[in-house]
């Protein structure tokens, strides 16, 4: 366990809101799993001494993957916090990250777990996502990737920039749906099918008329 720096300021229920609010600390010492001090709500201003339990840090050994290339590294979690995987996460060095696997300490893997039971995280890059995109021109899909952001928003019926050509997207399929009308963020998403456009067209908005056929765009196995 890691003993946590005095924060200047925490949530706990306080007697007079009844609710969890924000609170000052005027004076205080800090514990393993508790901080006993002086405490001014933020809502009310009632000010309280007493002892408020917080959540211990623990540090665990993480899995850090970019691209191809994998190291170990450390990272500290709350000890009450639930951590599953795609969770994102902040590690203590400022890297985005996304959770791919949990090992806990009886060998096997989950898919959530709390925390005091990980024994380690695998985890990969997530500031910058490389999208797959498949780009049909009536006769041929063309494999493609584009970078984005994990907030970064796609819209079906806005076009894509390429060096030699302007796609515009058709149909986006998602973890969990292929989305035909509307947008999905970027971290959300896990193809982009397009139709390619010249550089010399606007942003073109699809129509009922051309419906998205998946078959369209069946790439071969070199090209996943």
């Amino acid at each position: 366990m890691i003993q946590r720096p005095m924060p200047d300021t925490l949530y706990y229920e306080c007697p007079v809101c009844d609710d969890y609010t924000e609170h000052q600390i005027l004076k205080g010492r800090m514990g393993k799993a508790s901080i006993e001090g002086t405490f001014r709500c933020n809502e009310c201003g009632k000010i309280t001494s007493e002892t408020v339990k917080i959540p211990e840090l623990i540090e665990v050994p993480v899995i850090f993957s970019d691209g191809d290339q994998s190291a170990p590294a450390k990272t500290t979690i709350e000890s009450n916090d639930i951590i599953a995987v795609d969770d994102e996460l902040f590690m203590d060095d400022g890297r985005r990250v996304c959770v791919t696997h949990i090992d806990v300490a009886d060998g096997s893997r989950k898919k959530k777990a709390l925390a005091t039971d990980v024994k380690k995280l695998w985890v990969k890059q997530f500031d910058i996502l490389s999208i797959k995109v498949s780009v049909n021109d009536g006769r041929k899909t063309y494999p493609l990737r584009v970078e984005a952001e994990p907030d970064d928003e796609f819209v079906v019926g806005t076009q894509l920039e390429f060096d030699d050509f302007d796609c515009l997207i058709h149909a986006i399929k998602t973890k969990n749906s292929l989305v035909k009308r509307g947008s999905a963020e970027a971290r959300d998403i896990t193809r982009i099918y397009g139709k390619i456009r010249s550089k010399r067209y606007d942003i073109i908005q699809s129509d009922d008329e051309d419906e998205f056929d998946e078959d369209d765009y069946i790439l071969d196995d070199d090209d996943e």
